[in-house]
């Protein structure tokens, strides 16, 4: 383990922190699916069918893309904050 130079801190840019509102914004587009999922009595059940499917596998896999396009949000909303603010 090497000891790191005190000088090396006061080369990095210090980021400022997100403005509340970013981080309530990216935390909504982050527990929307965990809610969505959470509640199993809205989807426990066989129909409406999807190609042979039943419903509560086919909601299920919906929300894997829907997820991945949230959590991609909530990356864009931090990024466009810290871009705002000067840090990178």
């Amino acid at each position: 383990m090497s000891v790191s130079d005190p000088r090396d801190t006061a080369r990095r840019p210090t980021r400022q922190p997100l403005p509340r509102s970013t981080v309530a914004l990216a935390g909504l587009l982050l527990v929307i699916p965990l809610v969505a999922l959470a509640i199993v009595p809205v989807y426990a059940r066989s129909n409406p069918h999807l190609w042979g499917f039943p419903f509560f596998y086919w909601y299920q896999f919906v929300w894997v893309f829907v997820t991945a396009a949230f959590t991609y949000g909530a990356y864009l909303v931090v990024r466009r904050a810290r871009r705002d603010s000067g840090g990178r």
